[in-house]
């Protein structure tokens, strides 16, 4: 209402103040309900409304237009674009009220598929920045999670085929596999091959249902008391060891191929091992970021920027990470941004 009134103090000034009778202002004030309608509530709009249909009231008895019918119209436009404004701050409110529940819901059901960073074992602590592109949904296609079984930690690191809440049933069923067989299961490969059945399974219910089948690209590590971390890739960018001196990608040979897709493959998945000792960091990134571009269609330069940080902070680097993607896309995501850094237990 402040804004308003100081609003209309200069247009009525003008319009009391200009002598040429042709030139009328007043008029102008029934623009001004639609500020309120856009920011404000709906007893702000109707005040506003009320307001400027006394201030046009009195200026036009005071200064009269040409004819009791130009005046008649005026209000009748001021009264009809007043009650526009009414309409739609209420229609405002309640679809602002709508996205507040869908995010509400969105909360609740990222907490259900995915835990909340930093996440912590007995082996190693799990944080970073995980950005999904739908940001009002904030659940995208990207998943991790971390599990304390009695074999030492496993990890997964995994880029569903899609984005947003049309990804969340394989994510679901990735997720849920890997919590139970990480458990369970004594060998990395056997929780891999517990993950591609899941897949496959889901395929097969998406396929009965309509849905286009999806295919999971992961990286799975297991992580015990020895210096050697076991790894296998289906599919996955491969991380990278962090120290103050050099940044160093992890060699895991043949990437494999995605979860779901292991009958194309002519061979079956290997595990590869490589050094990850206490005290170590490693850096998993997905294809958001190996695979973000410039707008001029140029690859976003990671392991040189990691090359340049190696006396950031570990828990640093990845929030730099998605700062400088989002420089280097100009702000236009396409697709979940997640980096996360793995600091071994010492």
């Amino acid at each position: 209402m402040v804004y308003v009134i100081a609003l209309t103090i200069p247009i009525v000034a003008l319009e009391l103040v200009i002598d040429d009778r042709t030139v009328r202002l007043a008029p102008l004030l029934i623009l001004l309900p639609a500020f309120p309608a856009a920011i404000g509530t709906v007893r702000q709009t109707i005040y506003a409304v009320g307001w400027v249909l006394i201030v046009i009231t009195g200026v036009l008895i005071y200064r009269p237009l040409p004819s009791w019918y130009d005046f008649v119209i005026v209000m009748v436009l001021a009264a009809t674009l007043g009650a526009l404004g009414v309409l739609t701050c209420h229609l405002r409110i309640r679809r602002e009220q709508d996205l507040r529940r869908v995010r509400s819901t969105a909360v609740a059901l990222q907490r259900q598929v995915l835990r909340p960073l930093p996440v912590l074992t007995d082996r190693v602590i799990v944080d970073g920045v995980y950005l999904p592109v739908e940001q009002d949904r904030l659940v995208g296609g990207d998943i991790y999670e971390a599990v304390a079984s009695p074999y030492g930690t496993r990890l997964l690191f995994g880029d569903v085929q899609g984005k947003g809440l049309p990804a969340i049933g394989a994510a679901f069923a990735t997720l849920g596999a890997f919590r139970d067989a990480a458990l369970r299961e004594p060998t990395l490969t056997a929780l891999v091959d517990d993950l591609e059945r899941a897949v496959v399974h889901h395929n097969v219910f998406a396929q009965q249902s309509g849905e286009p089948e999806r295919f999971v690209t992961a990286l799975i590590l297991g992580i015990d008391a020895s210096a050697d971390t076991q790894a296998v890739n289906c599919g996955h960018p491969p991380p990278y060891l962090l120290n103050t001196e050099a940044v160093t990608p992890v060699q895991l040979g043949d990437p494999g191929v995605p979860l779901g897709l292991a009958d194309l493959a002519p061979n079956p998945r290997t595990v590869a091992w490589f050094p990850f000792l206490p005290g170590a960091t490693l850096l998993a990134c997905s294809d958001g970021v190996t695979e973000a571009r410039s707008i001029t269609g140029a690859f976003y330069p990671l392991e040189e920027r990691l090359r340049a940080w190696t006396d950031v902070s570990p828990w640093e680097v990845a929030h730099y990470l998605a700062k400088d993607v989002s420089q280097h896309t100009a702000g236009e995501q396409r697709d979940d941004i997640t980096a996360l850094v793995v600091r071994r237990a010492s």
